[in-house]
């Protein structure tokens, strides 16, 4: 594109975002004064970047740049059933301590096709908690343990997506349980790739020290470690297929 000078004057770059490409800039000259004419809205514009050199009596226009995100294509659009998933928890006792969070949410997002680009969020109500007593429900939920009532969500959002073989994934992430949030990594396993449907299905061990739970139950002999496992049911509404590493 030539280069022009335009004295007191902001160059701007209109962007069409059907074809990519530069709208044409109208310039009219009054009174020897030349200015340029530019949408309202040209602030608002994405993926634009308007390059220019000079002073503001000396202008030059050398080009614009479309950012990186313009050039990728748009990921798929998943949703979670929940009546199809669920997410639980097991810890090693004397007596069976197991049980199922009633209340939760999970999103799977992909700002892109390439299935390590993927994004997991997962936040569970902490008061929720279902073992099928309810003692021990009222034990998991009070502050020796859950600290329901002041930390009411246990949540884990994903930091990074590997891809360890054709249907496993390493989800390195951060987890915070009681306020206290520490990295975590949930191990995945996939059903129903390439298909549009399918589950994902995993667990993530951690030490319940770490985040503040060194209390017991009385008459009960309880390991450091818990078990949560996730199973998931995905269904795609729209978008590319993912494109998978292996």
């Amino acid at each position: 594109m030539k280069n022009r000078f335009f004295p007191h004057s902001i160059i701007v770059l209109l962007l069409s975002a059907a074809l990519a490409q530069c709208q044409q800039l109208t310039i009219q000259t009054e009174g020897g004064k030349q200015t340029v004419l530019v949408r309202s809205d040209i602030e608002s514009l994405p993926h634009v970047k308007v390059v220019t050199h000079g002073t503001e009596n000396n202008a030059t226009f050398e080009g614009v740049a479309l950012l990186p995100s313009l050039a990728q294509a748009q990921g798929p659009v998943f949703t979670i059933t929940p009546e199809e998933s669920d997410v639980k928890f097991f810890v090693k006792a004397s007596v069976a301590i197991d049980g199922k969070f009633n209340n939760w949410e999970a999103t799977l997002t992909f700002p892109s096709t390439d299935v390590t680009s993927g994004v997991l969020d997962i936040k569970i109500s902490a008061d929720s908690v279902d073992t099928g007593s309810g003692m021990k429900d009222n034990k998991l939920k009070s502050k020796d343990f859950f600290n329901a009532s002041e930390d009411p969500y246990i949540t884990f959002h994903s930091t990074k997506v590997v891809q360890t073989g054709p249907t496993t994934f390493d989800v390195p992430g951060t987890f915070t349980l009681r306020g206290v949030s520490k990295p975590e990594t949930l191990h995945l396993t996939l059903s129903g790739k390439g298909t549009g449907e399918g589950s994902v299905r995993g667990t993530m061990t951690f030490d319940r020290k770490d985040f503040g739970m060194n209390k017991g139950i009385p008459f009960v002999k309880i390991g450091d470690r818990v078990e949560v496992s996730v199973a998931l049911r995905a269904h795609k509404v729209s978008g590319p297929p993912l494109v998978y590493q292996q």
